[in-house]
């Protein structure tokens, strides 16, 4: 073999190699997108207050209302939570429920959180005890932890999990907001 013909082969492999690396380049594939971030909680705590004897279960140990479909009650233990078709909820979860301080969760429930006649709360109405406010405007039913400002929301079209903790709220201990 000559010196040109092995400098030609040389630059031929050396072409090959950048046409096969720019394809598999050209075939990697993207990162998913992220998913948008949810929507806030609707402020549930603008919404007039229900009286909460109208709704006494258990002997006033919890407030139980329906809305929009859904079976809610709020328990004087800090409680809370909704049950029913819960649109768009992962794993085909029919409640979603929390505790005050925490942040609440989806489940599978099999039977109804609360099974005796519950009267409806009217649109744009909440109830409240403690630090936990539920409610809804005729279409959005959502509860809210005004502690660490977690809660939840279901809508006709989806259903999610608030966890918008605010830092002058609830932070570590020791930590300061205004300072890093």
């Amino acid at each position: 073999m000559t010196v040109s013909s092995r400098a030609f082969l040389g630059a031929a492999c050396v072409a090959a190699a950048g046409v096969l690396s720019a394809s598999g380049l050209a075939a990697a594939q993207p990162a998913p997108p992220t998913p948008p971030p949810t929507p806030p909680a609707p402020n549930v705590n603008a919404w007039a207050p229900a009286n909460p004897k109208n709704y006494a279960v258990f002997d006033g140990a919890a407030y139980a209302f329906s809305a929009n479909g859904l079976t809610c009650m709020l328990q004087r233990s800090g409680g809370y939570g909704c049950n029913g078709v819960l649109p768009g909820a992962p794993e085909g979860a029919n409640l979603v429920s929390g505790s005050a301080g925490g942040v609440p969760g989806f489940s599978v429930a099999p039977a109804p959180i609360y099974g005796g006649p519950v009267n409806a709360l009217p649109p744009n109405t909440r109830l409240s005890f403690g630090d936990v406010s539920c409610g809804g405007d005729g279409t959005v039913t959502a509860c809210v932890d005004n502690r660490n400002q977690s809660g939840f929301v279901v809508s006709p079209s989806a259903s999610w999990i608030v966890n918008e903790v605010n830092p002058l709220l609830a932070r570590p201990e020791g930590t300061n907001p205004y300072f890093n």
